[in-house]
């Protein structure tokens, strides 16, 4: 089945025509402080440089009028919008993805900037009318340098591409949520992003996009989710995030994410790819570590990182079953979220 016959099969209309030529681009950046000013800046400027350009640009401010005020001055020539879903990262995406118009939506975190030519690598792959889906490589730019103690197979913490993905153009579960993308017009069949799992302000917990992606390749099966290497953002890591007490958090805030999807969609899709990186990825890194003196910690903080990642999971499994914990109603397919204005 393409994702056109799946698109019919879901009874909304496919184009008459195929589209010829370069498809349109969207490309969405959340943003919630003033604290990053800076940063959404150089991220909007990394997105006009981009050769072909993107067709627009939408920033959507998280609940902050004072921010929405000082970005509709700054950028007259982006499209500068209010959140109108449910506060945190999930309701700023749906937003976006609502007011945009192209063909295929992409996102960049606010803190992050695009390398030059990432949206024309990382858009290349939708040629493929199988292609539903598509995520780079988000590097991480640590501003006062790595911790020695800190693994490369632990740079998801961050919010980065971790020691473990693939090298080269591979099919995947779920791009990085930094930079990813998607077909626009499968959104209204999936249902988009599910309020109550993705950030809200600087809570660490996450994993929306992972339950966004298994939801779309559930509902077109047959198509295809890429990770393109060569596609390359910068993810800014700040000396507060370089230090073990947020490691500590973040991993636990994980598990309780990954609970929270289990739950959703069941274990065998939630944790399909972490299975396979603790079996196989977090050894070697491990034995990497002992090998050498010098690496004696980065070993040391990928078994406490697997405990204390465990732990939450655990206690969130503990807390959906006993009432300590709610999870949200996943957003069925053929539903569009609605904004409270509509």
């Amino acid at each position: 089945m393409t994702a056109d016959d799946a698109l019919d099969a879901g009874g909304l209309a496919a184009p008459s025509t195929v589209p010829t030529g370069l498809p349109t681009v969207s490309v969405i950046i959340c943003a919630y402080t003033e604290d990053r000013f800076g940063d959404i800046t150089a991220a909007v400027n990394s997105i006009k440089a981009q050769n072909p350009p993107a067709n627009e640009i939408i920033l959507v401010i998280d609940y902050n009028n004072t921010l929405l005020g000082r970005a509709q001055k700054a950028f007259p020539d982006v499209t500068v919008v209010a959140n109108e879903n449910s506060r945190g990262l999930s309701g700023a995406r749906n937003t976006g993805v609502e007011r945009s118009t192209g063909e295929i939506v992409t996102f960049l975190d606010d803190d992050a900037r695009a390398a030059p030519g990432w949206l024309a690598e990382l858009t290349a792959p939708y040629a493929d009318p199988n292609v539903i889906g598509a995520g780079g490589t988000v590097a991480a730019d640590w501003l006062t340098g790595r911790p020695r103690w800190f693994p490369p197979e632990f740079d998801w913490v961050v919010g980065c591409s971790y020691v473990g993905l693939p090298t080269t153009v591979s099919e995947i579960r779920n791009p990085i949520g930094a930079a990813m993308s998607f077909r626009r017009k499968f959104f209204p069949l999936v249902g988009g992003f599910t309020d109550g799992i993705g950030r809200v302000g600087s809570t660490p917990l996450g994993c929306e996009e992972t339950e966004f992606y298994i939801r779309l390749r559930r509902t077109l099966p047959g198509t295809s989710v890429l990770h393109i290497p060569q596609a390359v953002v910068y993810h800014k890591v700040p000396g507060a995030r370089a230090r073990w007490a947020y490691f500590r958090q973040r991993c636990y805030a994980e598990g309780i994410s990954k609970a929270v999807v289990t739950d959703l969609v069941g274990a065998t899709s939630a944790l399909e790819a972490e299975r396979a990186y603790v079996r196989h990825v977090l050894p070697r890194g491990v034995a990497h570590g002992l090998r050498q003196r010098a690496g004696w910690p980065r070993a040391a903080a990928v078994i406490a990182g697997v405990a204390i990642t465990g732990a939450g999971y655990a206690r969130g499994l503990v807390a959906l079953r006993t009432g300590g914990l709610t999870a949200p109603s996943a957003r069925p397919s053929g539903s569009v979220p609605t904004s409270p204005r509509q």
